[in-house]
């Protein structure tokens, strides 16, 4: 089957490509390259380089009329959200719907949508969150996540198009860009790795639950082959405070460095963590690399990237 990937040259994107060519099927990745990198995709996969609100970008998938949409390209940073609301609502909102359009107008058969787990539910009930949790979201981030999967909804019973909308915990890796996309892991590997010190903002006593980038690749190609409609969790269900995040990478990274700490930022949960046994019954998807393993394959991956020249799909 052809699949196009929006946000293809980017940190999960690229797995997402990666898993899917793996499994035989050609492979479209559609990015701006704002924060996504050539160098990070397989040269099996075709390059097209459209922001997701053009006109371009509707164009080509109606040109091209992929049987299934993975939809990953979005104004990630929770920070930025905050700051400029306005941005965020264009990118994730307006953007999707100009993929929607085209997706239901040229006959796509399933569309992929990489939502939330951490921003979706807010500050949690319970801990880890089912996807039956209450959705109250501190960021806009978060809420043009849920206005996506209203969306999805949407097109469904309109137009009968499926979807699955996968919530993500806090995804880490190889590949991720400290720079232009958000991610604490990537920022702290990169520095411990140039041996600078690190930055917490808050007491770091705020949880997250980190998911591997190549797992999460996994959940995308499973959902692929799945009938199952609907939204499903996809994470570890396993909460770890920033401070000892910090410890763990700074541990794999050779540094004995204290990090500081600075002022916490504002549109930032306290705790986070979703329960993904429902992405087990449904597609048949657990993750399978635990913290520290993963973070010993991303301390190397940006040891590598120091020592250039690098292979960025490494």
């Amino acid at each position: 089957m052809k699949v196009l990937v929006t946000g293809g040259a980017g940190f999960i994107g690229s797995h997402v490509c990666d898993e899917f060519l793996r499994n035989g099927h050609e492979v479209i990745a559609l990015d701006n390259l704002s924060s996504g990198k050539k160098e990070n995709l397989d040269p099996r996969v075709r390059l097209a380089v459209h922001d997701i609100r053009s006109p371009e970008a509707a164009e080509l998938i109606r040109t091209e009329k992929p049987q299934v949409l993975c939809h990953l390209a979005a104004q990630m940073d929770v920070r930025r959200s905050v700051e400029d609301p306005g941005f965020d609502a264009d990118v994730n909102i307006r953007g999707m719907t100009n993929l929607l359009e085209a997706a239901r107008q040229s006959g796509v058969k399933k569309v992929i949508f990489s939502s939330t787990g951490g921003a979706i539910y807010g500050e949690q009930d319970y801990f880890p969150a089912r996807e039956d949790h209450p959705q109250r979201p501190v960021s806009p981030y978060g809420v043009s996540k849920a206005a996506g999967e209203l969306y999805l909804g949407y097109y469904r019973a309109q137009y009968g198009l499926p979807y699955v909308a996968l919530r993500y915990a806090n995804v880490y890796g190889p590949r991720q860009n400290p720079h232009g996309e958000a991610g604490v892991v990537a920022i702290f590997s990169q520095r411990v790795i140039a041996g600078q010190g690190c930055t917490i903002f808050g007491e770091g006593k705020q949880t997250r639950d980190f998911v591997f980038g190549p797992d999460v690749a996994r959940a995308n190609y499973l959902a692929f082959q799945s009938d199952y409609v609907g939204a499903a969790n996809i994470g570890t269900g396993v909460e770890t405070d920033i401070n000892r995040l910090y410890e763990l990478i700074a541990q794999a990274g050779g540094s004995s460095l204290k990090a500081a700490h600075a002022p916490g930022k504002p549109g930032e949960q306290l705790r986070s963590c979703i329960d993904a046994a429902h992405a087990k019954k449904v597609l048949g998807w657990e993750p399978s690399v635990q913290l520290a393993e993963g973070l010993r394959h991303t301390i190397q991956f940006f040891r590598d990237q120091a020592a250039g020249p690098v292979r960025a799909r490494g």
